[in-house]
């Protein structure tokens, strides 16, 4: 895949999730599919996932509720495909300040000459990294793994690769504070933790909810 192609994810900053990125310590990341179980049960049909992928793409059977009906796989939409596939590199998105930050001023401007720290201060991808370019990021993950799964299905060994750390007989989330923001908060298993964290990042309600997400390892190549 040429640079040209290449994508980039995105993680929360505030709870220091990028970084954790960047220090090999947190390999996974669940991604939340839309809607999809508002689009299986359509027109007097049930979708159901088949609970595996094909050629890493995500079929689903089509099952009609009535008796007669039989059995059928097609793709699924294009929405509810993965974004990103088993073996691909991908950028890990950083504003223009922060990237330039990891890589030395010096070093930065000798590798992207066109785009020098001079002509990057007007550009929206100075301190957003919603705007930046994906080959211009200096850091690449590569997707090792992709599971379909639901949200609650998570075991507390990979709410540890999400972003959870253990503190002395407990368990925390960089950036989920108590007390205006002065001492973190300390949950009692790794799970709740994670729980907490996805709400903060998805909306109130979100681990209830326990939705269907995609599942992404990864491992920091650069």
């Amino acid at each position: 895949m040429g640079n040209e192609r290449m994508k980039k994810i995105m993680f929360n900053d505030r709870y220091g999730l990028t970084r954790k990125v960047l220090s090999g310590s947190k390999t996974q990341t669940r991604r939340i599919i839309p809607d999809i179980e508002i689009d299986w049960v359509r027109r007097g049909k049930v979708y159901l996932p088949v609970g595996g992928f094909e050629n890493d793409v995500l079929f689903m059977n089509v099952r009609s509720i009535l008796p007669d009906a039989g059995i059928s796989d097609y793709p699924a939409p294009a929405k509810y495909q993965p974004k990103y596939e088993k073996g691909e590199e991908i950028a890990v998105a950083q504003c223009y300040e922060d990237a330039i930050l990891d890589v030395g001023e010096e070093e930065w401007n000798k590798q992207h000459k066109w785009y020098c720290i001079e002509n990057l201060r007007k550009r929206a991808g100075l301190h957003n990294k919603m705007f930046v370019r994906p080959d211009l990021m200096p850091h690449r993950i590569k997707i090792t793994d992709i599971r379909l799964q639901r949200l609650n299905n998570i075991s507390d060994e990979e709410c540890m690769r999400e972003g959870v750390v253990k503190w002395m007989d407990c368990y925390i989330v960089a950036g989920i504070m108590e007390n205006r923001g002065r001492n973190n908060v300390c949950f009692d298993t790794p799970r709740e933790a994670f729980a907490a964290l996805i709400d903060r990042i998805n909306g109130n309600g979100t681990w209830e909810n326990n939705p269907w997400v995609y599942a992404y390892e990864f491992e920091l190549v650069r």
